[in-house]
């Protein structure tokens, strides 16, 4: 092989294996001399790929890890298998890896050849995942284009239906996507508007990127505050009031909303946080917490608590 870019990619994808390599394997299979191989090691460690030489007749080498992790090189399978991994993760926003999910899934899809997008759209067709049941799906080539002119930055254009059910054409300049943990929401400045706006990406449509880049506005705050507020005065909102029997075990996002002195010993812990998603999937989150709990307020979270469990002890059956 006697084009040193692609030999290195080849090495590099040979390397990436978990496996030691003897050096005249490798040159064996580039169809080189030891002497090159020995070379094209030392280019790989100069563009920063942390490869570790071992003594031996061959000479083996491998791939460690390093300090910070170099570009991948994968092949047809793995790339398609990665693609709808993180697909699966964006469009069912996996809490603390949705926003990674996406600027990964952003990144790939824009290199990915016109036949592996086909292989990786007609996977991810015919797959049902389950879902949280909320009603808020979103599909990941929508988060992917947002994502993307986010990190442009460029304005971007789309169709959106209000929580009325009008619909209107929009052109903004993209700031950041929020994930509730349940929903995702673009926070971006509406230029017809001429002011700051939360768009929920799942009422987001035909998103298109103009080509047009723009010099980023200062968000008068936090892009995660700025979509609580907007929920609080936007959507339906109401205040969750539960007590979990014991902290011990009790998942993050539980004990972030521990009310200090509200409770402990005998009495449990005491958790209250505004929601803007329907009663049932909170009634159904809070359970999954694994814990015992019991609901003080509101009425409309106490009803769906006791349909759920009505639910759940008809789908057992009988003891």
């Amino acid at each position: 092989m006697t084009d040193t870019p692609a030999r290195l990619l080849s090495l590099l994808s040979l390397l990436q294996t978990p496996r030691e390599w003897p050096g005249s394997e490798l040159a064996e299979r580039l169809r080189v001399s030891a002497r090159t191989i020995r070379r094209d090691i030392d280019r790989l460690r100069e563009l920063g790929y942390p490869v570790e030489a071992t003594l031996g007749a061959d000479g083996g080498y491998r791939l460690v890890a390093g300090a910070a992790m170099p570009p991948l090189v994968l092949d047809d399978e793995e790339a398609v298998a990665i693609a709808v991994g993180l697909r699966a993760g964006a469009g069912h926003a996996i809490e603390g890896v949705e926003e990674a999910s996406v600027r990964a899934l952003a990144k790939l899809e824009q290199v990915l050849p016109a036949r592996l997008r086909r292989r990786v759209g007609a996977l991810q067709s015919a797959t049902v995942a389950l879902t949280r049941g909320d009603g808020a799906s979103v599909d990941p080539r929508t988060l992917t284009a947002i994502a993307s002119a986010v990190a442009g930055p460029e304005r971007l254009r789309f169709a959106y239906r209000d929580r009325e059910g009008a619909a209107s054409r929009r052109l903004v300049e993209p700031y950041r996507l929020v994930s509730t943990g349940s929903r995702w929401y673009l926070v971006a400045y509406d230029m017809e508007r001429r002011d700051w706006r939360t768009f929920r990406v799942d009422r987001v449509s035909e998103p298109g990127a103009t080509g047009v880049r723009f010099a980023p506005r200062e968000l008068p705050m936090d892009a995660e505050e700025f979509v609580r507020r907007g929920l609080r005065g936007g959507e339906s909102t109401y205040r969750v009031d539960v007590t979990f029997a014991v902290e011990a075990g009790l998942p993050e996002w539980v004990r972030e909303h521990v009310v200090p002195g509200g409770g402990g010993g005998s009495a449990g812990v005491r958790v209250r946080f505004e929601s803007a998603d329907p009663a049932e999937w909170v009634a159904a989150r809070l359970a999954l917490a694994g814990v015992p709990f019991a609901v003080h307020g509101p009425g409309v979270l106490v009803e769906a608590a006791r349909v759920l469990g009505a639910r759940l002890g008809e789908a057992a059956g009988p003891p």
